[in-house]
């Protein structure tokens, strides 16, 4: 598996409730659609998240990544530009270990 997480951290709560229902209300399932396998969001602190995807392999992200990553990407942004107090980052990695 590959791991794809995107961190959110934000300035004002109404901001970050705004970008959680917008993830729980569409995003995530679209991420799913473009080939995530699963979609976890996690609660850091107050104002910070965390969205941890996970696909099948690299090649797999790496599909995400041309095909529906810039669509989506654009869409998030677009609603959610730093001029809101908005800051995101991005980290990818193997997964080496999973335990259900």
């Amino acid at each position: 598996m590959f791991a794809y997480t995107v961190t959110g951290e934000f300035d004002d709560a109404a901001v970050a409730a705004e970008w959680v229902s917008w993830l729980q209300h569409g995003h995530l399932d679209e991420v799913r659609a473009g080939g995530a396998r699963e979609a976890l969001l996690v609660q850091l602190a107050p104002l910070e998240f965390e969205v941890r995807y996970l696909f099948a392999d690299a090649a797999a992200f790496a599909k995400y990544e041309r095909e529906s990553a810039p669509k989506l990407r654009a869409e998030g942004l677009a609603k959610f530009p730093p001029a809101r107090g908005v800051r995101m980052s991005r980290s990818t990695g193997e997964v080496l270990t999973s335990l259900r």
